[in-house]
C-alpha cells in the first residue's frame, strides 16, 4: 500500500514539474520580443512595428537587420521613391544554409515570404564576408536598392535592381546584379554541398519561389542587403 501511495505521489509531482516547465517555456517565449527590444534600446515606434508584424508561421528577421532596413525604407518613403510598399531584407550575417531573405508587406505589417538566397561566389563560401561594387568582382553588394522592371533572361524571369548607395552598390545595373531563380538555391544542394551554390553577385532565389517573389516586389519597392560590416546608410537620390 505504501509503495502504491509513494508511486502515485511521484507521478503527481512529475506531472506538476512538466506542467511548470511548459509554463516557463511559454512565459519565456512571450517575453522574448520585449527582451530584444530592451537590449537594443530602440524607440517606441520602431519597437511597436517589430512586435506587431504578422509572422504567418515564419520567423522574424534579426532585429538589427530589421532596424536598419526600416531606417532606409523610411528615407525612401519620405522622398517618394517607393511606389510598392514592400520591404525585402537579406541578412548576410547568416550562413547560406539558413533562410535569410524576408519579404514584408509594410501596409499590412505581414511577412509574405521567408526564403533561401544566394550570395556572390567571391563573397565567401558558406558565409558572405567580402563585398564589392566593382565590375567582374563576382561579389555581392550591400545596402539599399530600389527594384525596377522585369525581363526574361538566361535564368528566366529576372528583376533589375538599382543600387542607391554611392560607391557601395550604385554600379548594380552596370554589373547586371539582378534577382533571378537558380537550381543551386535549394535544400537538395545544401544537403550535397553543405552550403548553397553561389552567383556572380546576384541575390539568387529558389526557382519555385522566383515568380511569386519577383512579381510581389517589382516596380519600386525597397530591398536591403545587410551585413554587420555595413555600419552606415548613404542613400543618394
Amino acid at each position: 500500500m505504501f509503495n502504491r501511495l509513494l508511486m502515485t505521489a511521484i507521478i503527481g509531482l512529475s506531472s506538476f514539474v512538466v506542467k511548470k516547465e511548459s509554463q516557463t517555456v511559454v512565459e519565456e517565449n512571450s517575453i522574448s520580443h520585449k527582451e530584444i527590444l530592451i537590449n537594443h534600446s530602440i524607440d517606441d515606434e520602431k519597437s511597436e512595428l517589430y512586435v506587431s508584424i504578422q509572422k504567418n508561421g515564419f520567423s522574424l528577421p534579426n532585429f538589427t537587420s530589421f532596424s536598419k532596413a526600416i531606417d532606409g525604407f523610411s528615407i525612401l518613403k519620405e522622398k517618394g521613391i517607393i511606389q510598392n510598399p514592400i520591404l525585402t531584407i537579406v541578412d548576410f550575417d547568416l550562413p547560406s544554409t539558413q533562410k535569410r531573405l524576408w519579404v514584408i508587406d509594410m501596409n499590412k505589417n505581414e511577412i509574405l515570404f521567408h526564403s533561401l538566397v544566394a550570395h556572390g561566389k567571391n563573397s565567401g563560401d558558406l558565409n558572405a564576408a567580402d563585398f564589392s561594387n566593382e565590375n567582374e568582382s563576382y561579389k555581392s553588394s550591400l545596402g539599399f536598392y530600389i527594384t525596377n522592371e522585369t525581363y526574361i533572361g538566361t535564368h528566366g524571369l529576372s528583376l533589375r535592381l538599382d543600387g542607391l548607395e554611392k560607391n557601395k552598390n550604385d554600379n548594380a545595373r552596370n554589373r547586371a546584379i539582378v534577382m533571378h531563380g537558380a537550381e543551386y538555391v535549394s535544400p537538395s544542394f545544401i544537403k550535397t554541398h553543405q552550403r548553397l551554390g553561389r552567383s556572380f553577385g546576384c541575390p539568387a532565389l529558389p526557382i519555385e519561389l522566383t515568380q511569386k517573389i519577383v512579381n510581389t516586389i517589382k516596380n519600386k519597392s525597397c530591398l536591403y542587403i545587410h551585413h554587420r560590416s555595413n555600419t552606415s546608410i548613404n542613400i543618394a537620390i
